[in-house]
């Protein structure tokens, strides 16, 4: 199960042509790259096999403009993924808060799951040993957040 990532793979920028609706190029500031490194738990949406939003907690990496998450290849969110590769990571906390609308693939390649089991493990802890782990790389095309997360360019 290996899906190919698009040839943009910028998460720090998101504007045009990738759907920013007011036409700015939008980047994280300071404090938006600060706020990704903090360890939070954040919110992945994609979509249910029956329409609505499947939305579950987890826990993601930014790294050279891809979130990645690390999960089994039989849960649901996979199973989303695959099917549609719609996605949005949303971490809050308090009043700051950001929104990455991605494309979102499945990775299985032992490399890439080793990356992002790394970068887990620097963010919030060491992952259980899981056999059947996967990665999934998102891909924003916008970046959404709360005031002083951002900056237009």
């Amino acid at each position: 199960m290996r899906r190919r990532l698009g040839a943009d793979r910028s998460a720090l920028t998101a504007g045009p042509p990738h759907g920013d609706y007011r036409g700015r190029v939008r980047e994280l500031s300071e404090a938006g790259e600060a706020f990704v490194r903090e360890r939070h738990i954040a919110t992945l949406s994609t979509m249910a096999p029956w329409g609505g939003i499947h939305a579950v907690p987890v826990g993601f990496t930014l790294h050279e403009g891809v979130l990645r998450i690390i999960t089994s290849r039989d849960s649901q969110k996979v199973r989303n993924v695959l099917r549609d590769a719609t996605a949005t990571v949303s971490q809050v906390d308090g009043a700051r808060w950001l929104a990455f609308p991605a494309t979102a693939t499945v990775h299985d390649d032992p490399d890439e799951v080793a990356l992002a089991v790394a970068l887990y493990a620097q963010r919030y802890r060491q992952p259980r040993i899981n056999p059947s782990r996967v990665a999934i790389q998102l891909v924003p095309v916008r970046l959404m957040g709360s005031s002083g997360l951002l900056r237009s360019v």
